[in-house]
């Protein structure tokens, strides 16, 4: 947890992932950051006498004792005009991890403290940099498994929908003075709101409001991926096609029935699509621990799918699992899958019970390839169902930014109700300041420690 007693300390952090790379950056943030990084960089020129802003510097950087740590290139950004609002600096260094950690510890030994998840970003916020849309856009487009998640995540990082709320808030805040004027003044003969027309301006904020929401769950699978599960029968062929979709071996695939106990996961980019393939025990009877666990986590991931790919073998015959199996799935959520359609077909083939039910059938081979396009276009397809490629410019709020809007859109609803019943203004007003709070926490004009800890603790250190 970020205390606000040492915001104002110098914090370090590496600012690029771990592992090696070609650069890794030490970043500064605090009142010591241009001292510290004059203890410890060398330039390479003779003349150089100060840092310049916004310029990089060559030369070394050296600990207490005078030795290299590393060549390097440094930036100094001096606040309020950086990334956090303080001054800055960066140095640039080769990117293995033992460098790395050596400026690191040198710049804790010259006086900066280490920093927490998220801080650089919560600094920015807290100085007037950006505002809380804007700080969670950075998170967002850091972990944005998509290019459309990404752009989405940029277009709030560029403030818009830290505009649209204040905008909306402004519209509230017009309303509470128009019906602070009918309570303080009430034998005025002043021009105050009826209740038709405060019932209407608020009606139009919710359906703003409902836009920016229906926008949620229209991009659902292009901000978050989707999850797309393998299930059936043992000896069906899931482990083998999942290894097939994927290109690659992942999967171990034995003609033991049973080989896969537990469910494994991987991401598969379908033209822009991320999705998330898991590969899940096969259903059968047993009285294995393991196997039985194993069959539990997956009938719990098939309750969590988005979709369902249920694996039939073509080349054997139809059993009673199959039958109650199937009319245990939903055939909006499900594809039935043929594999094996390289062997000798069953009799009675096993097809017909999916098309009996009105299950969607793609008939393929994991081990030929055969049909494997057209199961991938058959899976886009079912997952993009109601979902619209996002617009450029399109608005999509965060899990946290929609439930404080749907808490905004409860009370304005409520206030409409109170507002058509005879409710006094006063406690129309008490209405409307509430709606005003949950538009002010999702732009941090109101937030409290907990939450901003709560959100910032979702980022990377470094960021």
């Amino acid at each position: 947890m970020i205390n606000a007693a040492h915001r104002k300390d110098t914090i370090a952090a590496v600012a690029t992932p771990p592992g090696q790379g070609g650069v890794g950056i030490i970043r500064l943030s605090g009142p010591q950051s241009l001292t510290i990084a004059k203890q410890l960089f060398h330039a390479s020129r003779n003349d150089f006498s100060e840092f310049k802003p916004y310029m990089l510097h060559h030369g070394q950087l050296k600990d207490s004792q005078g030795l290299v740590l590393d060549e390097v290139l440094t930036a100094y950004m001096p606040g309020p005009k950086s990334f956090t609002g303080e001054d800055v600096v960066e140095f640039n260094c080769h990117g293995g991890q033992a460098i790395l950690a050596s400026v690191l510890q040198e710049c804790l030994n010259a006086g900066a403290r280490l920093a927490q998840k998220g801080e650089f970003t919560l600094r920015a916020f807290l100085n007037g940099r950006m505002d809380l849309t804007q700080a969670e856009a950075i998170a967002e487009m850091i972990h944005a498994p998509t290019r459309a998640a990404a752009h989405m995540a940029q277009i709030k990082h560029s403030g818009l929908l830290g505009e649209a709320i204040a905008a909306l808030r402004f519209q509230l805040e017009e309303l509470r003075a128009q019906l602070c004027v009918a309570v303080d003044f009430p034998e005025e003969e002043l021009e105050c709101l009826s209740p038709q027309q405060l019932i209407a301006a608020s009606t139009s904020v919710r359906e703003s409001i409902n836009a920016l929401l229906a926008a949620v769950e229209r991009t659902k699978a292009w901000r978050e991926g989707a999850l797309v599960v393998l299930a059936g029968m043992v000896n069906a062929g899931k482990s083998s096609l999942m290894n097939a979709l994927l290109g690659r071996d992942r999967a171990i695939v034995t003609d033991i029935p049973g080989t896969t106990r537990d469910y494994i996961e991987e991401n598969l980019d379908l033209d822009g699509l991320r999705v998330r393939l898991a590969d899940t025990a096969g259903m059968r009877e047993s009285e294995d621990t393991v196997e039985l666990a194993g069959m539990t986590i997956s009938r719990e991931l098939m309750d969590q799918a988005d979709l369902i790919l249920f694996v039939v073998d073509n080349s054997a015959t139809i059993a009673d699992e199959n039958v109650d199996a199937c009319l245990t799935l939903d055939p909006a959520k499900t594809i039935a899958v043929m594999n094996k359609t390289d062997e000798i077909a069953a009799e009675p083939q096993p097809w017909k019970i999916f098309k009996r039910y009105m299950f969607e059938l793609v008939k393929v081979s994991a081990k030929t390839g055969k049909n494997l396009d057209k199961l991938t276009s058959a899976i886009r397809k079912r997952l993009l169902e109601g979902q619209a490629q996002p617009d450029p410019d399109e608005l999509v709020p965060n899990a946290r930014q929609a439930m404080a809007l749907k808490q905004a859109c409860k009370e304005l609803e409520d206030m409409e109700s109170d507002a058509s019943a005879g409710i006094p203004y006063d406690l129309l007003g008490v209405r409307l300041e509430t709606a005003c709070n949950h538009l002010d926490a999702i732009t941090g004009t109101i937030s409290s420690d907990e939450v901003l800890n709560a959100i910032f603790d979702d980022f990377c250190i470094g960021k």
